[in-house]
């Protein structure tokens, strides 16, 4: 099913990475870390939609999307950043396997902390925070979407690490098989995996090799 709707705002989150909200359509309801196929229904891009996950609550009277700019790609994200407020949109049902299974890690690169993001905003509302982590990676500390926002939920359990610049402890680091080596001992619980394709299969092949189940790993299939 297809939902019209509409751009109703949009605001600065990094350099690269803008706040979308737009008109919550009737009828569309999705579940946290689930993704929508939007669609920018003027110009050379009506009817090609990219997929995009809300970062809003589930009962939020609007749908927030937070959606980083890449100028490399086919464009789509760059039409995106040019609209206007009252632009038209549509939204797909909500498709996804990334939903919440239980306490557990969220492991997240880039624009992979989407969905997580979403996940966290609703446990916190329901004040069920506890026996959760995170590990986000970023190019350089310029990148981090909603890092703040994150600290406030999660305190010393959310881990930023940084590949390209040192962060502020001075170092570089890569969320790899070393890496979680060092900071995971409890093995059944649940691993939640989003990034890029080659990010999550290094890291699910990294938490198989440290001897978690796959059926404990929650990531897009």
């Amino acid at each position: 099913m297809a939902y019209s709707t509409r751009l109703l705002m949009r605001g600065f989150v990094t350099h690269d990475t803008d706040r979308y909200l737009i008109e919550r359509p009737d009828g569309f309801t999705f579940e946290p870390g689930q993704g929508t196929e939007l669609t920018i229904e003027r110009g050379p891009w009506h009817e090609q939609g990219r997929p995009f996950t809300p970062t809003s609550w589930v009962d939020d009277q609007v749908l927030e999307f937070t959606i980083k700019r890449y100028p490399e790609s086919d464009g789509f994200t760059m039409a995106l950043h040019d609209l206007e407020p009252g632009a038209p949109l549509t939204l797909s049902d909500p498709f996804g396997t990334i939903t919440y299974q239980g306490p557990g890690v969220f492991i997240g690169a880039g624009a992979g902390i989407t969905p997580f993001i979403a996940i966290l905003r609703q446990l916190a509302a329901e004040g069920a925070l506890d026996g959760h982590r995170l590990f986000f990676s970023n190019k350089t500390p310029a990148d981090l979407i909603c890092g703040d926002e994150l600290r406030h939920y999660l305190g010393e359990r959310a881990v930023f690490t940084y590949t390209r610049e040192p962060g502020p402890d001075g170092r570089t680091r890569r969320i790899d098989a070393d890496f979680l080596r060092g900071q995971i001992a409890q093995l059944d619980q649940y691993f939640y995996v989003c990034g890029p394709d080659a990010f999550v299969s290094a890291v699910n092949e990294a938490l198989i090799g440290l001897g978690v189940a796959r059926e404990r790993l929650v990531y897009e299939q």
